[in-house]
């Protein structure tokens, strides 16, 4: 079963080109270590939240926008492979020193597909969402999205996915708790 990694991050609105080409050289290594597909998505509708949003998620200045990104992979062995060669490698070392963004803000994690319906083929528009479900309420979740991807293709989406966060890390802050 394929495996996804989302991201994402805020990127000063000026540095779009710049991180346009970053994405690119990132994208050509990924696919080195073993990703089959990456997505860059550059904010274009992202509304302020009643109460988080991505904007607060990565706390976006007034003149950043938001990023919402993912790498496919085969499988999850092949992303923790892929995430253990990026530690060791000289390149992504050099990248990680010239971000056109601040990638301390950046979010992150690990998810095991539970709905993918439709073509992946090269992406056009993308909505995207994060949603806090309950772990014991996974099977109810998928029920509930297969039935939403359905509507949203009679609606014109070309693909859905949804995915289960198997890794995510945890920030640490006073109110958080360890897992």
């Amino acid at each position: 079963m394929s495996y996804i990694e989302g991201f994402v991050t805020a990127v000063p609105r000026a540095n779009k080109d710049a991180f346009r080409q970053h994405a690119s050289g990132y994208a050509g290594l990924m696919k080195e270590f073993g990703a089959t597909r990456q997505v860059e998505a550059w904010g274009d509708d992202v509304p302020d939240g009643k109460l988080t949003d991505f904007k607060g998620a990565v706390k976006a200045q007034p003149d950043e926008v938001v990023v919402f990104s993912w790498l496919e992979y085969p499988d999850k062995a092949t992303r923790d492979k892929a995430n253990e060669k990026m530690m060791n490698d000289p390149k992504m070392k050099e990248m990680g020193a010239s971000m056109p963004f601040d990638g301390k803000r950046m979010i992150y994690g690990g998810f095991e597909p539970i709905n993918d319906s439709g073509k992946a083929s090269k992406a056009g528009y993308i909505d995207g969402c994060l949603i806090p479900v309950p772990a014991k309420n996974q099977d109810a979740y998928r029920e509930l999205a297969d039935r939403y991807a359905a509507i949203l293709k009679e609606y014109g989406a070309t693909r859905t996915v949804d995915a289960w966060a198997t890794t995510c890390p945890m920030a640490r802050s006073p109110t958080t708790r360890a897992r």
